[in-house]
């Protein structure tokens, strides 16, 4: 069996996706990345790469909200931040190098606007493709009062360690968090093999995209060209 190497990802972005389901294509629908971050490890714990990159976004795109939170202003990011395409070509390298298991903290955020990335750099999207694994969903298995609502990760990182996370909302300091999450909770047996296969894994959206084609107004015109041709052959 080839060894199974382990891609933990974490994105700062401009936002929160209003409408999950909607195709990528959808501009306005999907948060640009402001900040990424990647580490690769082995099974094992060993931490062979880590990367990481600030990426500007376009003008309008970023709230006021996402800037409180995390403070990557655009200013910042126009001076600091490199050319998408070249970041995420250094992404999709890596997964085809060492062809991983994706791991994230709220997965479903950093594939969704990684995927509307990659889409609108027009670059391969190969991350449905590989499997997946979650940290925050089987992060409710560590509440010592049972079981609730999934934990964010600085709340399961100190659980786990008893210690508040250096930085919070920095895509480096998030990715090797979820990273230690993930061994420490490997290492207690909470992430068993079968939990670490078992979850569903994530799917492209499936919306339309508003470039709908024109059904309703092509069968008002083929409706009328059968009265036509009937009122000139009756």
């Amino acid at each position: 069996m080839p060894r199974q190497y382990l891609l933990f990802i974490d994105t700062e972005t401009t936002g929160l996706p209003a409408r999950w389901h909607r195709p990528y294509a959808e501009e306005w629908e999907w948060p640009h990345i402001a900040q990424l971050a990647w580490e690769i490890y082995t099974p094992e714990g060993e931490l062979l790469k880590a990367e990481q990159a600030y990426l500007p976004v376009p003008a309008g795109r970023m709230t006021a909200q996402s800037v409180a939170i995390h403070g990557l202003t655009p200013e910042f990011l126009a001076e600091q931040g490199q050319e998408p395409e070249a970041v995420l070509r250094r992404l999709l390298a890596d997964l085809a190098e060492y062809t991983p298991r994706v791991i994230g903290h709220f997965l479903q955020l950093d594939f969704h606007v990684a995927g509307a990335a990659l889409w609108r750099a027009q670059l391969p999207n190969p991350l449905p493709a590989l499997p997946q694994f979650c940290t925050m969903q089987v992060s409710r298995a560590v509440r010592p009062e049972g079981p609730g609502r999934a934990l964010r990760l600085h709340e399961l990182h100190e659980r786990l360690f008893g210690e508040p996370m250096p930085r919070l909302h920095d895509a480096v300091t998030d990715v090797a968090a979820t990273a230690r999450c993930f061994f420490e909770l490997r290492r207690q047996g909470i992430i068993s093999d079968a939990v670490l296969n078992g979850q569903a894994p994530l799917l492209l959206p499936g919306g339309r995209t508003t470039r709908r084609f024109p059904w309703p107004w092509l069968l008002t015109l083929a409706g009328f060209l059968v009265l036509v041709y009937c009122l000139a052959h009756g």
